[in-house]
């Protein structure tokens, strides 16, 4: 099943800064080691050149703020990525990002968002991620901007970070849908509660199962809107199934759970985007990890069993 007949346009983003353990920058170069290319081409897609977003080495920058690390590299790579994201769509191909840390969603997320208010379209948004990725620079007990990325999508914490493609809240909140989460910070908690967004935890997972909770979450991002992005944060998944990522936490999706929830996506055919994030080779075993995510993005662009 395909989910468009655009060509797909593979960005990748190397950014790494966001996050406190270094080697996120390489995950883009282990999917496409994997095949990612290949692999799409051979399910049926035009995969266009492929690209990457400059960024700067850790090394060559000195840190200006312990409140949001970074801030100012990261606004510029996301500043970037999205002017990128926005006319790739607008040339009618096929945005897929893959990171680095997920502060890149930032770039991703406002890219696809600017196009859809170009056009006066409602968009849908799943946040797929152990964590929440809700804290602000005065919530977050780090500093680091991969935990704020869907803050600064709604509009909340640093203003410049929220105003990323020139405008506050690039997504309707009573569209959002994060799933599986299960490692949030004390005080990002009541942030995510006056949000408005929905919430999908591993207890709901546990005992509701994937397939119901994957239909309730397309209730959420595809009916009343012209389509929704995918966040795919590999931490999601269980570390056996996922090792290769700097901040795992036990007791995550399996991999047939994840492959299912894709699949569901896929059925729909209005995934109009999707990244895919903090894949970190450095602490992987002979790029398992990379194979592994391979396989799921090939499960969310329609690959079948039969």
């Amino acid at each position: 099943m395909r989910i468009t007949d655009k060509p797909i346009k593979i960005i990748g983003v190397p950014l790494d800064l966001g996050a406190s353990r270094r080697g996120t920058d390489t995950g883009p170069s282990a999917l496409r080691i994997a095949g990612l290319g290949a692999n799409l081409t051979r399910i049926g897609y035009t995969v266009q050149t492929e690209e990457d977003i400059q960024v700067p080495a850790m090394e060559t920058r000195q840190l200006s703020s312990v409140d949001a690390r970074f801030k100012d590299e990261i606004l510029d790579v996301c500043t970037t990525l999205c002017n990128r994201v926005q006319a790739t769509m607008e040339a009618g191909e096929y945005p897929l990002v893959i990171g680095g840390d997920h502060s890149i969603a930032m770039g991703t997320v406002s890219g696809v968002s600017a196009q859809f208010r170009k056009h006066n379209k409602t968009l849908g948004l799943v946040w797929f991620d152990a964590h929440g990725d809700m804290n602000t620079p005065k919530s977050s007990p780090s500093g680091n901007i991969h935990g704020m990325p869907l803050a600064h999508l709604l509009g909340h914490g640093d203003d410049d970070l929220a105003n990323i493609g020139g405008f506050k809240g690039k997504v309707d909140p009573k569209k959002v849908a994060l799933v599986g989460i299960r490692d949030i910070d004390p005080r990002e908690v009541s942030i995510i509660r006056e949000s408005g967004i929905h919430v999908f935890t591993m207890r709901d997972i546990d005992e509701r199962g994937m397939a119901r909770i994957a239909r309730e979450v397309l209730k959420i991002v595809d009916e009343g809107t012209d389509g929704f992005h995918v966040s795919f944060d590999v931490d999601g998944c269980d570390p056996e199934v996922i090792p290769g990522s700097g901040t795992l936490v036990p007791g995550g999706i399996s991999f047939r759970e994840a492959h299912l929830l894709l699949e569901y996506f896929a059925d729909t055919k209005h995934m109009v985007s999707m990244e895919v994030v903090e894949l970190n080779p450095f602490l992987d075993t002979r790029n398992i990890s990379a194979v592994r995510t391979l396989e799921m993005i090939l499960s969310a662009f329609g690959k079948a069993i039969i």
